[in-house]
């Protein structure tokens, strides 16, 4: 056995993963192939042993998501756990003309990655300088701009009510996409602000959620 496929679940990190299966599993030589925030869900590849020498391959493979948009609000951090940076209501949206928006989409976007990313900028990690400027009740808005490749943007269903629309929408992208950074720009195209409140990846490569196991 050289890798195990885990159903992470939500309200954890993706180390914490790996502090369980090390107590489980009695290995301790391990790695994953691609983090997920602890408000994610989804497929992780967990190598064991020599494995480990792979995991830069694994985190090369292109990888899809299911991700709920909240339209008419944007956050700090692109999702929940941030503070509301900007709010407009929304009406009811036509399906239509939400599924064309994401037609859009496909191809490779220049987009600026989440302030609270672990990109580097001037040598320091983004989430560092957003925690430390959120200490002094600022924010960070000058995130460097990443080229992200977006193969498929599938419309799954869009419900509408308080003046709040959710998208749930299916994502397939290239490595080092920010989903969070897809949200914000879907928003941008309709024009309403946009936060993620779900995210669940299915699929890494060939490997898929469905052979998962949880923990």
């Amino acid at each position: 056995m050289e890798i195990l496929l885990i159903d992470k679940p939500k309200g954890i990190t993706s180390f914490d993963v790996i502090r369980r299966l090390r107590r489980e599993l009695g290995i301790r030589k391990m790695g994953h192939g691609g983090t997920l925030d602890p408000l994610a869900s989804g497929l992780m590849i967990i190598a064991l042993e020599s494995a480990t020498k792979k995991l830069s391959e694994y985190l090369k493979l292109d990888k899809e998501y299911v991700a709920e948009i909240r339209l008419g609000e944007r956050r700090a951090t692109g999702d929940l756990e941030g503070v509301i940076l900007e709010e407009k209501d929304v009406p009811t949206l036509p399906e239509d003309m939400v599924r064309k928006t994401l037609e859009t989409m496909t191809g490779t976007l220049s987009l600026p990655v989440s302030a609270y990313s672990a990109i580097k900028k001037d040598g320091v990690p983004m989430y560092k300088r957003a925690r430390k400027a959120e200490a002094k009740g600022e924010t960070v808005e000058d995130a460097p701009n990443r080229e992200m490749k977006v193969y498929e943007a599938e419309l799954l269903n869009i419900e509408c009510k308080d003046n709040r629309c959710a998208a749930t929408v299916r994502f397939s992208v290239g490595s080092g996409t920010y989903v969070r950074s897809l949200a914000e720009e879907f928003g941008k195209r309709l024009g309403y602000p946009a936060t993620l409140q779900n995210l669940r990846r299915t699929k890494i490569g060939e490997f898929n959620i469905k052979d998962a196991r949880t923990i």
